[in-house]
């Protein structure tokens, strides 16, 4: 499983990367997670709020934080 976090850095996006690896590790999953921070490559899901959580190249949601219960049900 490959999860993508889609954010420039702002607090909301490192907020949701952090909620991310808390459900990986309370669940114990073998994943990659990985933070796209350039423009351009984020746009290129059509996604134009961040965060956004992308899921096998499948996009979750946008421009909301989930909490690590909400991205356990995702995973």
């Amino acid at each position: 499983m490959l999860i993508k976090v889609l954010g420039t850095g702002c607090s909301k996006c490192k907020k949701m990367e952090n909620n991310i690896q808390q459900a990986i590790s309370e669940m114990g999953l073998d994943v990659t997670v990985e933070k796209v921070e350039d423009v351009m490559e984020i746009m290129k899901y059509g996604v134009m709020g961040t965060p956004a959580l992308v899921i096998d190249e499948e996009v979750k949601t946008v421009g909301k934080v989930l909490t690590v219960e909400q991205i356990k049900k995702y995973l």
